[in-house]
């Protein structure tokens, strides 16, 4: 060993370091098993310890180089001490998402500390999710752990984070088909004139004809109206459950010129000794929207009772925008209108957007109808030679 260098060894699987300094042995065992990502970790003590002994500042006690707080911590104190930062932040539907991968990344990782976590068993901890979950929530879930280690990263709890390159392929969906102009009238009409209905009448044509996010609905109190209701500013969201209101999804507010339909709905609908800070669409009971107990005990039977094929209330959203660019309009005002991202809109509607059209290759040959009764023309002649 060249004097003055230190040496990584592997003792029983786990590092160590060893080297001689004014003619004494040391060693310091890293307690860490032999990974790539452990070796890097080794490399850089070692290279703090080369430092001290060649400026006159080695602790030949070694109490400056024993283990740090990132070389001990398990993945499962790294993971709920992120829930715990997160918990103060999130809606409890949002934090329901982060205890149910707490209770997986417990079962999996086990007492392994954070530090001996590589890309390699992460991708272990991917297919172990892949077993139990969909792969879209597959996907949510290793962007949660991701999250979790670029913030350790920031605390100074961990070195270097193994999930930043690990990625999870979903396959496409089939977005739901948006209601027609046909059904959203019959869906209107059902709700004003069921009186088990009636009371959500307004807040579903608002829905439909805002394209709000079933958040953004929740939280609309009378504050958010112009005075004379032409316009609502849409800029804070209310989950289930949740008192406390938080930005929109995109962290960006809007402002929406109602049509006068609109105005004289929330017109009527004003009290008039309103409080500004009271919903404007609430429940049977007085308090917010629970979106759930809305979808299971009044939208679902109304599509039956229609005979409409069932989409979740959300689907208003996409039914308004679809019906946006179906008539040509602006897809950047859509987004303005939306609160989309531009980009977002453009990815998610793009056959709507500028639609292809195939060309007719076709047009000269037989029609089909005809081709039909051919066919039908030739059983009948093989029945009738039988």
């Amino acid at each position: 060993m060249p004097k003055g260098s230190v040496n990584i060894e592997v003792f029983k699987e786990r590092l160590r370091l060893a080297w001689s300094w004014q003619g004494k042995r040391f060693s310091l065992y890293m307690g860490l098993p032999d990974t790539t990502i452990n070796q890097k970790v080794a490399f850089m003590k070692a290279q703090q310890i080369e430092l001290d002994m060649a400026t006159n500042n080695f602790d030949p006690t070694l109490v400056k180089y024993k283990p740090q707080k990132y070389d001990c911590i398990s993945v499962s104190e790294l993971f709920d001490q992120f829930v715990d930062y997160k918990r103060r932040t999130i809606s409890i539907g949002g934090l329901n998402k982060y205890l149910a991968l707490q209770k997986h990344v417990s079962e999996f990782f086990k007492s392994k500390t954070a530090i001996s976590v590589s890309e390699t068993m992460g991708m272990k901890f991917k297919e172990f999710l892949s077993q139990k979950l969909e792969p879209v929530t597959v996907r949510e879930r290793i962007v949660l752990v991701n999250a979790c280690w670029e913030w350790a990263l920031k605390k100074k709890l961990i070195v270097e984070n193994p999930w930043a390159d690990i990625k999870v392929s979903v396959p496409p969906k089939q977005r739901p088909e948006p209601f027609t102009l046909t059904e959203i009238s019959s869906i209107v009409q059902k709700f004003r004139s069921d009186p088990n209905l009636s009371h959500y009448a307004d807040y579903v044509e608002f829905k439909f004809a805002v394209g709000l996010r079933t958040g953004e609905a929740a939280a609309l109190v009378w504050r958010h109206c112009s005075a004379n209701c032409d316009r609502i500013w849409i800029g804070e969201s209310l989950s289930n459950g949740l008192e406390s209101r938080k930005a929109t999804k995109t962290n960006k507010a809007r402002t929406v010129p109602l049509t006068p339909r609109l105005q004289q709905l929330l017109l009527t609908r004003r009290p008039t000794d309103f409080q500004l800070d009271s919903l404007i669409f609430n429940s049977t009971n007085g308090s917010a929207i629970d979106s759930k107990n809305f979808c299971n005990r009044y939208w679902k039977p109304a599509l039956t009772a229609l005979g409409i094929d069932y989409r979740q209330p959300y689907t208003t959203r996409h039914t308004l925008i679809s019906h946006c660019l179906k008539n040509r309009m602006n897809p950047v005002e859509i987004a303005a209108l939306s609160g989309h991202n531009v980009r977002t809109l453009f990815e998610n509607y793009a056959g709507l957007v500028n639609p292809p059209q195939l060309p007719d290759l076709m047009s000269d040959l037989m029609p089909v109808s005809d081709l039909v009764l051919t066919a039908d023309s030739q059983v009948d002649r093989s029945q009738t030679s039988e």
